[in-house]
């Protein structure tokens, strides 16, 4: 199994939730492929922790949706489930609508300048055709609502739904229709700004049902 390179890349007190995250987004970066076989070992060896920490990391990617394991026989990177990654979407819009729902009442000015930050980053990392900083800073824009909304359970489903999407969002993020958010992202702000909580909502629930056309593709086994 092709790990990334390095080693030792974390230091040995790597937490489970440090490795699950570094698991997940080399998964979701696509350097763990769909069908990528998981040993222990490399991972271990690429972590620098120990097997426990590993095992309850890939126990956790299991539960939402990122690794199959058959125990005994083998541990791989799930296939593109496109049923789950539609589930996930639907999840994942209704709970960014709740955010701003949420969060706009009390939304403040330096928090709307952070969006508006975010938005230009994003709208930099997609002229520059850079995946990494894009999908970066939808997550700081998105993030800005998510956090203001101050509800632990909403942030929790996102955290175990969001992985999913994220393997489709690098291909819309790396074609011309990844685009499009930009100006929906500024949709969104100039709502929040005017205190439109139906409005904002509306328009955040559009922004993650954008996804809808990778998602009418039969292709299970793409890479994100």
């Amino acid at each position: 199994m092709p790990v990334p390179q390095g080693r030792g890349l974390a230091p040995r007190s790597l937490l489970r939730d440090d490795a699950y995250r570094a698991i997940r987004d080399a998964i979701v970066g696509g350097t763990l492929a769909p069908g990528e076989r998981l040993n222990d070992s490399d991972l271990v060896e690429w972590l620098g922790v120990s097997r426990t920490p590993v095992r309850e990391a890939l126990a956790r990617l299991e539960q939402a949706g990122l690794v199959q394991t058959k125990p005994g026989r083998y541990t791989m990177v799930s296939p593109l489930d496109v049923r789950a990654a539609r589930n996930a979407q639907s999840v994942t819009a209704a709970m960014h609508e709740l955010a701003v729902r949420e969060a706009l009442p009390n939304l403040s000015t330096a928090e709307i300048e952070a969006m508006r930050e975010a938005n230009a980053r994003f709208a930099d990392a997609l002229r520059r055709n850079d995946v990494e900083a894009a999908t970066a800073a939808d997550d700081d824009f998105h993030g800005v609502l998510v956090t203001a909304s101050a509800n632990q359970a909403l942030r929790d489903v996102l955290e175990q739904f969001t992985p999913v999407l994220r393997r489709l969002e690098r291909l819309r993020f790396s074609s011309l229709s990844g685009r499009d958010s930009v100006a929906q992202h500024d949709r969104i702000i100039a709502l929040c700004a005017a205190g439109d909580v139906a409005g904002a909502a509306a328009a955040t629930r559009a922004n993650w049902e954008t996804l809808a056309p990778l998602l009418n593709t039969d292709t299970p086994g793409s890479p994100g």
